[in-house]
């Protein structure tokens, strides 16, 4: 069983930082994508940042000069640095992985349970 545990969320001043890891444990063949997004009250979850297996990076535009996504393939952990915060960053951060759980290249989507970051005025 493969699981995804996030942690670093909390309440944070606007303009402040907070970073984020999401560690994935289980049997795990290999590791495709690493992202995270988040889910706004009454909104739709979005794409926050994701990294491919080849480190290739992209950014949802709200975020886009603010945030950076890093991984750690040897630990399965995937981070999300976040600097100049502001309050309509304030949502569930959520991580995603994409992983061969298997042993057949076939991949499947995991998910977090969720942390809450909070950005205050």
């Amino acid at each position: 069983q493969v699981q995804l545990v996030e942690s670093g969320g909390g309440l944070v001043q606007a303009g402040g930082s907070l970073r984020l890891s999401c560690a994935a444990s289980g049997i795990i063949f290999k590791i495709n994508t690493m992202g995270w997004y988040r889910q706004a009250p009454g909104k739709q979850r979005e794409l926050v940042a994701v990294v491919s297996s080849g480190d290739s990076t992209n950014y949802g535009d709200s975020v886009k000069g603010r945030f950076t996504i890093a991984r750690d393939n040897a630990k399965y952990t995937v981070y999300l640095q976040m600097n100049s915060l502001k309050p309509e960053d304030t949502a569930v951060y959520y991580c995603n992985m994409n992983l061969d759980t298997r042993g057949y290249y076939k991949f499947d989507d995991y998910w977090g349970q969720g942390t809450q970051v909070t950005v205050s005025t």
